[in-house]
């Protein structure tokens, strides 16, 4: 691996959730090849694995956890992994979450509702508090955290996830009020339609969806997950000190419309 020097996340220790497929995978090679120690968290150890060896090979330093975020000692004892093998943590990207049917509100069920929750906000609640107090000790770090542009606007059929989404970014900015005057800066990333596996199932089982929200978006196309990623790499870097609580759409122009 060449220098990293000048590298956006050169020597900082980062941790991502949801890393085994999609943005958090992509977000561990764009961190890695910005200079970044990375450690990845999921349920999925075949592919965390898989990742890790792939990120090694490359001269990257890369390491990970099996962990189910919505589960409190798991996130506790992931994020207390990339302390102990590290010594610190610097910058996280919390990235776990699922999507659900397209369902109109009034037939969706609780079960469908509570794991959208689960996973969404209590799974990135989890997360932040372990990583709040370890940047606490640390003297300060930077968090991002994965809502969507369901975040910010309404979706039709998919009220569980536009809570969900909403509710992160309430996180994200009660966060960044909080701990701003101790050195942490919290912010969000808003991604439109991206090509993932959660995507590729909501178009194999939605006809016409895909085309239909790109007609929605100025750049008329579906983003790749490197494309968020890479926003994601410079809100953690120190290239933006004087952003918290921003919810930044990375969405092609989507929620300007």
């Amino acid at each position: 691996m060449t220098s990293t020097r000048n590298h956006l996340l050169s020597g900082k220790v980062t941790f991502i959730s949801g890393a085994s497929s999609g943005i958090g995978a992509a977000a561990a090679r764009v961190f890695a090849r910005e200079g970044a120690t990375v450690v990845l968290a999921a349920r999925r150890e075949d592919r965390l694995a898989a990742l890790v060896e792939e990120l090694g090979s490359q001269g990257a330093e890369a390491a990970y956890v099996v962990a189910d975020v919505t589960r409190e000692e798991d996130a506790q004892r992931a994020v207390q992994f990339a302390v102990e093998r590290y010594g610190r943590l610097d910058a996280a990207f919390n990235n776990a979450g699922i999507g659900g049917d397209r369902t109109p509100m009034h037939l969706m069920g609780a079960d469908v509702y509570d794991a959208i929750m689960e996973t969404n906000v209590r799974g990135t609640w989890n997360c932040m508090r372990h990583q709040l107090a370890a940047m606490l000790e640390n003297g300060g770090g930077a968090i991002v955290n994965n809502s969507s542009v369901g975040g910010l606007v309404a979706i039709p059929a998919a009220a569980p996830y536009i809570a969900s989404k909403h509710a992160v970014v309430g996180l994200t900015r009660a966060a960044a009020d909080e701990y701003a005057k101790q050195g942490i800066r919290v912010n969000a990333v808003a991604p439109g339609t991206t090509r993932s596996e959660i995507t590729t199932d909501w178009f194999d089982r939605n006809p016409g969806l895909e085309d239909m929200v790109n007609a929605m978006t100025p750049q008329a196309r579906t983003a790749d997950p490197e494309e968020i990623a890479e926003a994601v790499a410079w809100l953690l870097s120190d290239r933006s000190p004087f952003l918290t609580g921003v919810v930044m759409p990375v969405d092609g122009g989507f929620v300007n419309q």
